[in-house]
C-alpha cells in the first residue's frame, strides 16, 4: 500500500501480519527520499531500525511524533543511522520522562556512547561530580549471542518480532572481512526477511543466511558505482538470478531512475519504495 494521503496517520500496530515500512530509502546524502530507516510492525509490537538525522522529520510528516517510538535498534554509527538519537534521548528524559528501549550489545553500546552520543547528552546534568550515562536515557535489551553461526550473530525478541543481528563488513573500505571491519550489522526479521543494512559486497553473507533460513525477501544496500563502502549494482548483478528475484534495492542515490531499466533487466524485484508498506502475511500451519 503506497501512502498517498499524507494526512493519514501512520499506525504502530496492525492486525498481526509482519509489515515493513521505510521512512526513507535514500543514501546518506539523499535530498529526495530521506535516509534508509526501517519501521517494523507486527500486531501490537514495533521496532525502528536506525534513526538518522531526518527520522524525526519523517515521523512528523507521517503524523507520528518520534516520542511514540518505544523500541530501537541501530545498525552502525553513521549520521544517517544515528543522527536522530540525541533528539530521542533528550525528549525522553526531559519531555515524556520515559526511557525508550534499545537492543544493543555491550561492545556496540560503548562505541555508540563514547564515540558519538556522549558529547551531546552526558553533560546536561551533574550529580556528585558524575555526569549522565547511556543507561540514564535508555532501557537496555541485551540480545542473546548465538554461538553456532559462521559470523557474529545475536538474537532478541520485541514481543512477537524476532530479530537476528549479524555483523557486516561496511567500513573501512579495504578491510577484507566483517571481523576486521568496524562494528556494523544487518537484521534477519522473523527468519524470513533479510535487511542487510550498510555493507560492501558480501555474497557469503547471503549464502549463510539464505541456506539456513527460508528467506523470502532481501532488502539490500545498493550504490550505482564500484568502490567505496557500499555494494554496487554491478556487483549485485553477478548474483544468481534466483537470488536477485528476491532482492529489493535500498539506500540508493537520487539518480535511481537512470537505472530502472537495468534493474528490471537484471531480474531484481525493484527499488524499495519510500512510505510503502511491505506486508508479509502470517505463515499458516498446515493441518
Amino acid at each position: 500500500m503506497v501512502r498517498k494521503d499524507k494526512t493519514q496517520i501512520l499506525s504502530l500496530t496492525n492486525s498481526g501480519d509482519l509489515s515493513l515500512f521505510f521512512l526513507g530509502v535514500g543514501s546518506a546524502f539523499t535530498k529526495k527520499h530521506f535516509q534508509t530507516n526501517l519501521l517494523i510492525v507486527k500486531g501490537q509490537d514495533h521496532l525502528l531500525v536506525d534513526c538518522g538525522t531526518k527520522a524525526a522529520q519523517a515521523f512528523y510528516e507521517l503524523g507520528v511524533p518520534i516520542t511514540s517510538i518505544s523500541n530501537f535498534l541501530i545498525t552502525h554509527s553513521h549520521a544517517d543511522h544515528i543522527g536522530g538519537l540525541e533528539e530521542v534521548m533528550l525528549m525522553g528524559r526531559y519531555v515524556t520522562k520515559k526511557k525508550p528501549n534499545i537492543i544493543i550489545t555491550p561492545a556496540y553500546q560503548q562505541i555508540l556512547w563514547d564515540l558519538s552520543l556522549r558529547g551531546g547528552a552526558s553533560y546536561n546534568e551533574e550529580t556528585d561530580c558524575i555526569y549522565l550515562s547511556f543507561c540514564d536515557f535508555w532501557e537496555i535489551i541485551r540480545p542473546r549471542w548465538l554461538s553456532d553461526y559462521p559470523r557474529e550473530t545475536h538474537e532478541a525478541d520485541i514481543g512477537s518480532i524476532n530479530i537476528k543481528i549479524f555483523r557486516t563488513k561496511h567500513i573501512p573500505e579495504k578491510n577484507e572481512s566483517w571481523e576486521s571491519s568496524f562494528w556494523s550489522c544487518g537484521v534477519l526479521i522473523d527468519e524470513r526477511i533479510l535487511f542487510t543494512g550498510d555493507t560492501r559486497f558480501d555474497p557469503e553473507l547471503l549464502e549463510e543466511y539464505c541456506s539456513r533460513f527460508p528467506v523470502e525477501t532481501i532488502f539490500h544496500d545498493c550504490q550505482f558505482f564500484k568502490g567505496g563502502v557500499h555494494t554496487s549494482l554491478e556487483e549485485l548483478s553477478s548474483l544468481p538470478r534466483e537470488l536477485k528475484n528476491r532482492i529489493y534495492l535500498v539506500h540508493y542515490g537520487d539518480n535511481y531512475r537512470d537505472y530502472e531499466s537495468l534493474v528490471k533487466k537484471q531480474g531484481f524485484k525493484g527499488f524499495t519504495k519510500q512510505w510503502h508498506t511491505y506486508r508479509f502475511p502470517l505463515r499458516r500451519r498446515s493441518t
